[in-house]
């Protein structure tokens, strides 16, 4: 049996991945910064017949995920896929932010990759090989306002994937990077909730507006962006390495 950990995996995309990776086969390393959520996510994954393992800790910590993926390794056997989906997003102009917002944004949401990338190569270069699958976004795309110093993080995300793909390759490990759109998740609801009064809009009628970006007119879900993030974890991919995808509905075409 093949083996992934996904970080950020107690609730809404990375939890759908977690499901949908168990559903594929792989036993799962179920990661969240609030444990109670990661054991959620396994518990429902052992219920339906897989395999799975909840681990607590934060990805903006290198240690922390060296010791995410020496867990899984010990307790699962392995590491063949690691998904790095942990993330957060924060809405100010770039005039608000602090260097404590731009520290936290770093160290998350392109920390937590770098550390991702860093520890499950390390195990998988000594054991044939490998996936690695970085949470980036269409953000990563094109910045958006008000979204400026998340819109960087996901920049960088890209730079971090196609660098890995070129060090790494040669060791028979992929990296590649899904690009999310508007999903129905609790990070959207945020962000609709905290963008209104910039744009002089009530809670809920921001998400509305966003919605008319998208070409298929309608939201995004968190199983639609796992059904990407399958793929790249599995054989069907083995000769795609070093991009980064849009699955957005069609907002942002490159």
């Amino acid at each position: 049996m093949t083996v992934a950990l996904v970080t950020g995996a107690g609730r809404g995309i990375g939890r759908a991945i977690a499901l949908r990776l168990a559903k594929d086969g792989h036993a799962v390393a179920v990661n969240d910064v609030n444990k109670a959520g990661a054991e959620d996510v396994a518990a429902a994954i052992t219920a339906a017949g897989g395999r799975a393992l909840a681990l607590g800790g934060d990805v903006g910590d290198s240690e922390a995920v060296f010791g995410l993926v020496a867990d899984t390794v010990a307790q699962l056997g392995g590491l063949d896929v690691m998904v790095n989906n942990a993330g957060i997003a924060q809405v100010k102009t770039l005039l608000e932010v602090t260097p404590e917002d731009l520290q936290r944004m770093l160290g998350i949401n392109v920390g937590g990759v770098l550390w991702g990338i860093q520890a499950a190569a390390g195990h998988m270069r000594d054991h044939g090989g490998g996936k690695i699958v970085n949470a980036s976004s269409i953000a990563g795309h094109s910045g958006f306002d008000f979204l400026g110093h998340y819109s960087a993080s996901k920049f960088a995300v890209r730079a971090l994937t196609q660098a890995a793909a070129k060090e790494l390759g040669p060791h028979g490990i992929t990296v590649n990077s899904y690009c999310p759109g508007i999903v129905g998740t609790d990070m959207w609801d945020l962000i609709d909730e905290k963008l209104g009064p910039y744009l002089g809009k009530e809670r809920g009628e921001t998400l509305k507006a966003y919605t008319e970006l998208i070409t298929l007119k309608r939201v995004q879900t968190p199983e639609e962006v796992a059904g990407f993030v399958s793929y790249l974890a599995g054989p069907d991919a083995d000769y795609m390495t070093g991009q980064s995808v849009m699955i957005d509905g069609g907002i942002v075409m490159v």
